[in-house]
């Protein structure tokens, strides 16, 4: 097997939140507004496999993840695969998975199919879910995000002009980036 065939483990995360599971589900799957426990984007899609999938900034003038929706189970699964455009290779999949508690819900993500040719993002794909789960779990119990990342995200804002070009949604469509596979 080649090093680029060669498959690493799965990143999963879990996290226990306590908000209803459906509340929780409505968040993740929330289209044409802002998840700010997804590093302040804008998801569009249609929700259903197949569809294309995309993770946008406020402005939609900038494109982070694009993908195709796998599965869609409300409220318990949703999948699709991955490709993050600043760093683009092939697309892995995220599955997000969603189990009733006591008081809430546990919601684990499993970010897997990745190759050792994406070695480097393998080992960074862990700090970004645990931060994507701390967020979403504040968005859920208490309605707000921890200042940091507000500030965080306002810097963000003001060097999105040093992007690759490759993030410009005009790049994207010109590009015609579908699923990750050109």
């Amino acid at each position: 097997m080649t090093a680029t065939m060669e498959r690493l483990e799965d990143r999963v995360l879990s996290i226990e939140i306590g908000a209803p599971r459906q509340r929780v589900w409505d968040e993740i799957t929330k289209t044409g507004k802002v998840q700010r426990a997804l590093y302040n984007t804008v998801l569009e899609t249609e929700l259903t496999p197949g569809s294309r999938l995309r993770y946008y900034s406020t402005d939609k003038k900038r494109v982070f993840i694009i993908g195709e929706i796998v599965k869609v189970s409300p409220p318990e699964k949703f999948a699709h695969t991955y490709v993050f455009l600043q760093n683009p290779s092939a697309p892995t999949l995220v599955t997000w998975e969603l189990e009733d508690l006591e008081g809430g819900c546990r919601v684990t993500i499993t970010h897997s199919g990745w190759t050792a040719d994406q070695a480097k993002h393998h080992q960074g794909a862990v700090k970004g879910w645990t931060d994507i789960l701390g967020l979403l779990k504040a968005e859920m119990e208490t309605g707000d995000i921890p200042f940091k990342w507000k500030a965080m995200y306002a810097l963000m804002n003001a060097f999105m002009f040093a992007l690759p070009k490759r993030t410009k949604t005009t790049e994207v469509d010109r590009a015609n980036w579908k699923t990750g596979l050109r």
